[in-house]
């Protein structure tokens, strides 16, 4: 793609595609997003897009710049998706925990397009009203803007990178996904004692634990470190 885009009151076509559509960048995003998860990343081609689109390839040119600019929209998509779906209820630790789910949930639901986004800063609407809410959050429980920030960061970064890690499991083959969660079973279920004594001993949790995502775990560790600081933050005294 190329850098001639069109302003949006002027992108409307005045004529459906051959599909019988009318363009618009939401179904841009769409359509793409369906063939992300459909075909991988050779999905996001002006040529192939135009073809599930039924529309010329040029004309995608009228909404996005190139395809970097389109997979950015993608990753915007992907917030909005979660954020449409989040209630804030005043309870900060229940209201960052819902969230967080809230998005490894829609990083599984997309996983080839979670994995090409999760380290996209897109500066675009869903990604601001985001960083808005979540900041609104911490600094409405009390946090001090340094801290919030610092929350912020950790809180964003862990639940995207859990969405890449499991997304990333998630896309794999099904054969591929049995043959890695039964190796704990034949395996290191198996290591004896006398070589391998804390494997051993902990061998049924491992096998128990570890083929679930261990996100939901993490997620209560970082909220129960941020009340820590909270509550630190709360007991210092004020300077004079």
């Amino acid at each position: 793609m190329t850098e001639r885009v069109v302003p949006p009151a002027a992108r409307r076509r005045r004529r459906p595609t051959k599909q019988g559509v009318v363009l618009s960048e939401e179904l841009i995003v769409a359509t793409a997003l369906r063939l992300i998860e459909e075909h991988g990343a050779d999905a996001l081609s002006v040529r192939r897009l135009g073809r599930a689109l039924g529309a010329d390839p040029s004309s995608l040119y009228r909404y996005f710049r190139h395809t970097d600019d389109l997979m950015l929209a993608i990753a915007d998509e992907l917030i909005g998706r979660t954020l449409r779906t989040w209630n804030p209820t005043g309870d900060w630790r229940a209201d960052l925990r819902e969230l967080g789910l809230r998005m490894h949930a829609g990083a599984l639901a997309h996983p080839r397009a979670a994995v090409l986004s999760s380290y996209r800063v897109t500066g675009r609407v869903h990604e601001i009203e985001a960083v808005e809410a979540i900041l609104g959050v911490l600094r409405g429980a009390g946090f001090p803007d340094a801290e919030a920030v610092r929350i912020y960061h950790a809180f964003v970064d862990q639940t995207l990178a859990f969405g890449a890690l499991d997304s990333a499991s998630t896309a794999l083959p099904g054969p591929a996904r049995a043959a890695e969660a039964s190796v704990w079973r034949a395996t290191y279920a198996r290591l004896p004692a006398g070589t391998h004594p804390n494997i051993a001993a902990t061998a049924r949790h491992l096998v128990a634990d570890m083929p679930r995502s261990s996100y939901p775990a993490a997620l209560e560790l970082l909220l129960e470190a941020a009340e820590a600081r909270l509550t630190a933050c709360q007991r210092r005294p004020v300077a004079e």
